[in-house]
């Protein structure tokens, strides 16, 4: 058979791990717990993982491994795993690699709820994040010692839109014997090569872009088989064993599995066919936020915009670089107050008041009061999430509705 070149093509014609009985098109929905063996002396092989075939949906499941295959053929991945959801995905990460003593180097410029777990779940554990600016590899380098288990960065920060120069983290991280981890949910695998930055472990919130409209909430954990783990306190002794499979061992076997949470099989199904969209989908909407964002610039009621891709970002050059034509199809704006953010998002008639990012549909929000809303305005300020600001998630409709929408809702502010 011809090899695929292309992302789309990949995508649409990776093979199922087996051949399906009925030879559907689609990988069929395996909406089941467990599955049967021929002997004892094979169930014993399957559950000492020397036999790769399916005993129990948490572990593994056909629907989840098709999903998982797809995203290992596009990515060049040496392993990949799907999860219940993004923040699953960074909690095993971290709890895998991680032990009491050990710290981790990050932004403070995160998503809420990857901050909140940063700052003060893994704490509880004796696990310190040291927060940096990731912009600056001298205040990145001072803070890396022998307790330091690697460097975790956004690709573009939600909301603060801060992006970093994944190289130069990479080789800092790399000349410090750590890993670099990178969440990449807002440049997804068809505009952004994780691995051609020197990213080792790559974490999606597949519930954004993948899922094909917000039809459903997993995670990714992708690994590139690029570190030597070796280097690490916890998997040097496994990588003895294993090589470049050692995180992947540590993974499956023990943190991915006792934790529990794995992707449902028709979530799988839902996002395997949202993958094969996801290209057309991402470059529509983020041609739309490109668009949009030099629209808002002549809207004087809007105090400021701000997008990575548009003309006079501090980020528009690295942004090119990192993710060429498009560099993530989310935005935010700030008004003059409070009040009037919040009026001109009751105004709106098309335009959805919604929590998710990189659905189909544009979605609003006023971070502050939502995802910060548990942080006191001191500290919501410190970490750029002002009450005057509101993120837009741009969607695949028509350019001009989006703008005749926020048109209508201008000219009725207070």
């Amino acid at each position: 058979m011809l090899k695929p070149k292309g992302f789309a093509t990949k995508v649409i014609h990776t093979p199922f791990a087996r051949e399906d009985a009925n030879r559907a098109l689609q990988q069929p929905i395996y909406s089941n717990a467990a599955f049967d063996f021929e002997s004892a002396e094979q169930m014993e092989l399957a559950f000492q993982g020397r036999l790769p075939v399916h005993s129990y949906s948490r572990i593994s499941n056909p629907t989840v491994e098709n999903f998982e295959l797809r995203i290992k053929e596009i990515t060049g991945a040496l392993n990949v795993t799907a999860l219940s959801s993004g923040m699953a995905a960074v909690s095993n990460t971290i709890l895998l690699l991680a032990s009491s003593g050990s710290n981790l180097i990050a932004s403070k410029y995160l998503f809420g709820n990857t901050y909140i777990f940063f700052e003060s779940t893994i704490r509880d554990f004796g696990i310190e994040v040291r927060f940096c600016d990731l912009t600056n590899m001298e205040e990145v380098k001072a803070n890396i010692d022998s307790q330091t288990i690697g460097i975790f960065v956004e690709t573009i920060t939600n909301p603060q839109l801060e992006v970093a120069d994944l190289a130069a983290l990479a080789e800092t991280a790399h000349n410090g014997h750590i890993p670099l981890i990178a969440d990449s949910t807002l440049t997804p695998p068809n505009t952004f090569c994780a691995k051609s930055f020197g990213v080792d472990l790559e974490i999606i919130s597949s519930t954004k872009c993948i899922s094909g409209g917000g039809t459903s909430v997993g995670g990714l954990i992708i690994d590139y088989g690029t570190f030597d783990w070796s280097k690490s306190k916890k998997l040097a002794p496994l990588s003895k064993k294993y090589g470049p499979f050692a995180f992947n061992y540590k993974l499956r076997r023990e943190i991915f599995r006792n934790l529990g949470a794995c992707l449902s099989p028709f979530a799988a199904y839902l996002q395997s066919l949202g993958l094969e969209t996801l290209q057309m989908r991402f470059e529509k909407a983020a041609n739309n936020c490109r668009d949009l964002a030099t629209y808002l610039l002549t809207i004087p009621q809007i105090k400021c915009v701000n997008y990575p891709g548009i003309k006079g970002s501090p980020y528009d050059q690295i942004s090119a670089k990192q993710f060429g034509n498009f560099p993530g199809a989310m935005l935010t704006i700030d008004f003059d107050s409070r009040e009037s953010a919040f009026d001109f998002m009751n105004n709106l008639q098309l335009i959805r008041r919604a929590t998710n990012v990189y659905d189909n549909k544009t979605l609003i929000l006023h971070p502050a009061s939502t995802i910060y809303c548990d942080f006191d305005q001191q500290k919501r300020e410190s970490l750029q999430v002002y009450d005057t600001m509101l993120r837009l998630s741009l969607g695949i409709e028509d350019l001009e509705d989006l703008k005749d929408d926020i048109a209508q809702a201008i000219t009725k502010l207070k």
